[in-house]
């Protein structure tokens, strides 16, 4: 891992820890996934950083081999709803979106740029996909990405891993909760 620094404006970017979501990937590995992007919520806030939750309400169109739930496009009601692990504050951005990546159609980037946010922090389910996605689009719009790899998780355990080991590594910095928040303390040390 190597996290070699906080910038001054850096907001954290959860994907989809929802309702729905969380619910279809139940074990240890979702509950520590949620436990430390709680964490990092907490600690960016207490910064005065911002905190961006994203949540997914529906697909994009267009035929997959794969076999999808809701295919009749209805959700279940709370299905989008993020968890209450997240505690949503009033300071909170919240995005929606209809695609894997955070970037596409919701003003994600327009948000990032409005408050001069230069790094993003990037949790959530699913690595290989929402994270990923949104990870490529972070890179591709010039941001410093940072990969809270230990606040992320996937159903598919080797596209988990590839996506950490093979990919992360060409879009940004790869680091755990715990450098992280040691970056975040170091950074307003530093400010005083």
């Amino acid at each position: 891992m190597t996290l070699t620094a906080i910038d001054p404006t850096t907001a954290l970017v959860v994907i989809d820890l929802q309702k729905g979501i969380v619910s279809g990937h139940p074990g240890p590995e979702t509950t520590v996934t949620v436990r430390h992007s709680a964490q990092l919520a907490s600690e960016f806030r207490q910064h005065g950083l911002p905190v961006v939750l994203v949540n997914v309400t529906g697909r994009a169109p267009g035929r997959t081999e794969t076999t999808r739930s809701a295919d009749n496009g209805t959700l279940p009601h709370s299905w989008a709803e993020l968890v209450d692990e997240l505690d949503v504050g009033p300071a909170d951005h919240l995005i929606s979106k209809r695609r894997r990546s955070a970037f596409h159609d919701t003003g994600l980037d327009t948000l990032l740029r409005d408050l001069r946010v230069t790094q993003v922090v990037l949790t959530g389910i699913a690595t290989s996909s929402g994270v990923e996605s949104t990870a490529r689009s972070a890179a591709d719009h010039g941001y410093h990405v940072v990969l809270a790899t230990d606040a992320m998780s996937d159903s598919d355990a080797d596209a988990h891993r590839h996506s950490i080991e093979r990919v992360f590594p060409k879009l940004g910095e790869r680091a755990t909760v715990a450098e992280i928040i040691a970056g975040l303390n170091t950074r307003t040390e530093a400010a005083r």
